[in-house]
């Protein structure tokens, strides 16, 4: 799952732009419904000066309150409503007076008249009063988009750190395992296949290194670095490791998470190749069933009637009633897969009338259209014044 940035409505990806864009639109509105207004009232053309004059003053008021009202609209709103209620009444009142001002010189009038400015006060009135709704209508849609898409980035982060937290669970007990056994041949002089085992837990770490955690791999991919995985487990089980893989051409390119099959095939190595002297036999197959990739992990090993039961499913291995150490089970896949597909995903363990321990998964099929590289994962306020 990848984060995804905010991504604001695209008129107002740019605050300050959309804001001259409103403010031109606003007052170039006003200024043509006023014009048209005193030609149908058989206004002379000189009137459209005071038209002219009056809507550059109201968009001059407008700049100052857009001013004001970005440093109040985050206040508590006793300050915002109450601030903004005596900055509106004045600024009205000094639109009206110099509307009426300008009027008188127009009219050639010795002074202003006190009724001309209660006139023109209703009229600036409804004028900025629209323009202020509009004001803090626009910038409070604004901040909830971007609340909500900050809180939207916050539940993806959890679900990543969740699912890194999940997959960082799955290296360990594998790579402690490794360790002892390169340990072992060191200690037995067997050099060559020492840096065998080194080479191939080199590559291998460094596919799960490069990997986001939260990265879908193809099935193809997923399956060599699988391949890469049992390599290094053969090297320690030799002939008692046996494989086969069972994988349908038409999935090959279709994504999982990545590391999704290494602790299903560990845990059978575990509980199926690990107790028994012949070793077992372990299955990879996959297949698409209507519109989902189902995969299965089988073994032919005891399933589920030793008396490992329960710790194979629990990932918790018991020595005398006490447990001394915590794989990552089965639980942890199924966890991984209600991070990331939800209810949208099958996940069941089974016991087949031949015997054997089998895991089935199905997923929601999604194709990769190009197909990748080997080993590579698919990485996929207020308004300006």
């Amino acid at each position: 799952m990848a984060v995804l940035p905010f991504r604001p409505i695209p008129f107002f990806a740019n605050k300050n732009q959309a804001f001259w864009r409103l403010q031109m639109a606003g007052w170039g509105g006003a200024l043509l419904l006023r014009t048209m207004s005193g030609l149908a009232n058989a206004k002379e053309l000189s009137f459209l000066v005071l038209v002219l004059i009056s809507t550059i003053t109201g968009l001059s008021i407008t700049l100052i309150l857009s001013v004001v009202y970005r440093t109040l609209i985050n206040r508590r709103p006793i300050i915002t409503w109450g601030v903004t209620s005596l900055v509106l009444t004045l600024a009205v009142g000094l639109y009206a007076f110099i509307d009426a001002w300008v009027n008188a010189l127009y009219n050639g009038d010795g002074g202003l008249d006190f009724g001309r400015v209660i006139g023109l006060f209703y009229l600036d009135a409804t004028l900025l009063l629209a323009w202020s709704a509009l004001y803090y209508m626009i910038n409070f849609f604004l901040q909830i988009e971007e609340q909500n898409d900050q809180m939207i980035q916050l539940e993806n982060q959890a679900t990543s750190a969740q699912l890194a937290m999940l997959r960082y669970q799955l290296n360990p007990h594998f790579l402690f395992n490794t360790l002892n056994s390169i340990s072992t041949l060191v200690l037995l002089k067997q050099t060559e296949p020492a840096n065998a085992m080194l080479s191939r837990l080199s590559s291998f770490l460094r596919y799960t290194l490069v990997n986001e955690p939260a990265g879908r791999v193809t099935v193809a991919q997923e399956v060599e670095t699988l391949k890469l995985y049992l390599e290094i487990e053969r090297m320690r089980f030799e002939e008692r490791l046996r494989t086969r893989f069972r994988i349908d051409p038409e999935t090959e390119r279709a994504l999982l998470p990545s590391l999704l099959l290494q602790p299903l095939v560990e845990n059978a190595i575990k509980y199926a190749v690990g107790p028994q002297e012949a070793g077992a036999e372990i299955t990879i197959a996959t297949q698409l069933v209507g519109q989902n990739l189902r995969i299965t992990v089988s073994d032919t090993g005891p399933g589920l009637q030793s008396g490992a039961a329960s710790n194979r499913l629990s990932g918790v291995t018991f020595d005398g009633g006490e447990p001394v150490s915590t794989g990552v089970g089965l639980a942890n896949i199924r966890d991984r897969l209600g991070q990331a597909y939800g209810e949208h995903h099958r996940f069941e363990t089974m016991e087949p009338p031949e015997g054997g321990f089998t895991v089935l998964i199905e997923l929601p099929f999604e194709r990769r259209e190009q197909p990748g590289t080997a080993l590579e994962p698919d990485k996929r306020p207020a308004l300006a014044g």
